[in-house]
């Protein structure tokens, strides 16, 4: 598996759920892809590697939006 292929499962996942936690998807991504996927941040936080996140957001082009509050993705 690859950044690019947990990229595309995250815009899979929110084009048909319409809204993707994090939580939900390092729970995900740390199952069934692997933990090198996921990092801890500087707030002690598990998150998802900046290579995925940065290759997601390229996918969407602008479809998704991050919302801060509520530490989720939700189709725009």
């Amino acid at each position: 598996m690859t950044a690019s292929d947990i990229a595309e499962w995250m815009l899979k996942k929110v084009e048909f759920d319409g809204i993707l936690y994090q939580q939900d998807a390092v729970n995900y991504i740390r199952t069934h892809f692997g933990e090198e996927f996921i990092y801890v941040n500087e707030n002690g936080n598990a998150s998802i590697s900046k290579e995925v996140k940065k290759l997601f957001k390229k996918m969407h082009r602008g479809r998704v939006a991050w919302d801060r509050d509520g530490f989720f993705w939700g189709w725009t």
